[in-house]
């Protein structure tokens, strides 16, 4: 049986250096590990403006809330070798 893709999204909004180096920080890791990554502008939606809003960037992986704000490379990389080894 093939274990599932990790999947990653990164909730952002326009003009946010934040968001930008979240966003470069995670196609760099999608380099080394295999996982989907999706990125979801907050400000086509009210409800997640609300929910996000002084958070962002937020990052999730596999739909559970990982990192918010300041995106560590290093943190983010650790839980995808965990994922990867199955703890």
């Amino acid at each position: 049986m093939m274990p599932e893709t990790t999947s990653i999204t990164l909730y952002t909004r326009t003009r946010c250096p934040l968001c930008d180096k979240a966003k470069a920080i995670l196609l760099e890791l999608q380099e080394e590990w295999n996982f989907t990554f999706e990125e979801i502008d907050i400000e086509t939606s009210d409800e997640l403006t609300e929910r996000f809003g002084l958070m962002i960037p937020v990052v999730y992986m596999d739909r559970k809330e990982v990192s918010f704000g300041f995106v560590d490379k290093f943190e983010i990389s650790n839980r995808l070798q965990k994922k990867k080894l199955g703890k």
